[in-house]
């Protein structure tokens, strides 16, 4: 199949990038390496990618290109392309998250409407619309109540593809991503930040005394999901896309000590502006529709 994947450098795209070339789709990737990490760890991520006959990296701007040149035959969309972040997300660094979100989200389905070839639109939506929920599992139906701008340009992006599905018919599908994890994962992402600290022996930030829970996530398994939805996923619809378990942070400290065989230093810190205390998906919904099952 012909596939457009945005953000295709980063640590989700990448990996998604690497299953649909392997299985021999048409892949373009876009991507304009915007910086909240080293653009070289980005380049990095798809070092082996360029060198395939059927991926063709395309460094661009959503913002700044005719996006409907770049749809043109598409027939599945993979929209992941974002400035990513929850604790950045505040004060003057929100116009980069209203601009590459929000903005660049509505133009692309701007683009598709009328698509002939498009069959599916699929969107990386995140946990972080959810906010503090008191029932978990937490299900879709949930009311958002997010806590950050990160959030907040989420949940919009969310709403706008729905509304592109209601009045225009463009097939999009939501996937809320719980906590991702793996090979490529960002600098700024805590396995990422704990590890590195704790193989040089320095010390670990960790907030509200490591009491939080996450349903964490196999990167592979995201990607399982997002193909899934691709072929699957019902247009208009939102899906959990989690591990379907959860663990506090000190057991994943406790479980990180063991693999590096270095024992943790740990600063305690307030709880950081717009983290939440508790994430947990319920993926009941995935499985039925998507047949999503996360190894």
């Amino acid at each position: 199949m012909r596939i457009l994947v945005t953000g295709a450098a980063g640590f989700i795209g990448s990996t998604l990038c690497d299953r649909l070339v392997n299985e021999g789709h048409k892949v373009a990737g876009a991507d304009c390496f915007l910086p909240g990490y080293p653009a070289a760890v980005k380049k990095n991520n798809i070092c082996e990618l360029v060198n395939k006959k059927n991926f063709e990296l395309i460094e661009i701007n959503l913002l700044k290109t005719d996006l409907r040149r770049l749809l043109s035959g598409k027939e599945i969309v993979f929209h992941l392309a974002a400035q990513a972040g929850v604790r950045s997300s505040w004060g003057k660094e929100f116009k980069l998250y209203t601009e590459n979100n929000v903005l660049a989200t509505q133009k692309l389905l701007e683009a598709a409407k009328g698509s002939q070839s498009l069959r599916k639109f699929v969107f990386a939506s995140s946990s972080s619309v959810y906010g503090d929920q008191l029932i978990m599992p937490i299900k879709e139906n949930a009311m958002p109540i997010p806590m950050s701008p990160y959030g907040v340009t989420k949940l919009a992006a969310e709403r706008l593809c729905g509304l592109y599905w209601k009045n225009y018919g463009v097939p999009s599908v939501s996937l809320r991503f719980f906590s991702v994890y793996g090979p490529r994962q960002r600098p700024d992402m805590a396995f990422n930040i704990f590890i590195r600290k704790m193989l040089k022996n320095e010390t670990l930030p960790v907030f509200s005394g490591g009491r939080q829970t996450r349903d964490f996530t196999y990167v592979e398994d995201i990607v399982s999901g997002a193909m899934l939805a691709a072929k699957k996923g019902k247009s208009g619809e939102v899906y959990n896309l989690g591990g379907g378990n959860r663990i506090s942070l000190n057991k994943v400290i406790n479980k990180l000590e063991i693999i590096t065989g270095k024992k943790a230093k740990i600063l305690t810190k307030e709880i950081a502006k717009g983290d939440v205390k508790h994430t947990w998906a319920s993926i009941a919904k995935a499985r039925k529709d998507l047949g999503y099952s996360p190894e």
